[in-house]
């Protein structure tokens, strides 16, 4: 298992991978409410619903790898199982 740490300590707690392209998406996320900035859910899930249909939009759906569309947006998104 990959450890993902602040240090070269090899029994330090793994920490999460960083995926950019979901670290853009919360920064895309802060709307104004009362004059603060706060953390939209609702934004930030429309934005990754967004990028999957642009990324399905841009495969060639007559291709043999469109039935591994799953597949190809957990690659993008940096998902792993």
């Amino acid at each position: 298992m990959t450890h993902y740490t602040n240090t070269n300590n090899p029994i330090d707690f793994p920490k999460k991978k960083k995926i950019p392209m979901l670290e853009k998406f919360a920064a895309q996320s802060l709307v104004e409410h009362d004059g603060e900035l706060i953390f939209s859910k609702e934004k930030f899930a429309e934005l990754i619903v967004r990028e999957c249909a642009d990324l399905i939009d841009s495969m060639d759906h007559s291709s043999q790898y469109f039935p591994h569309v799953a597949d190809t947006i957990k690659q993008h998104f940096g998902v792993e199982e």
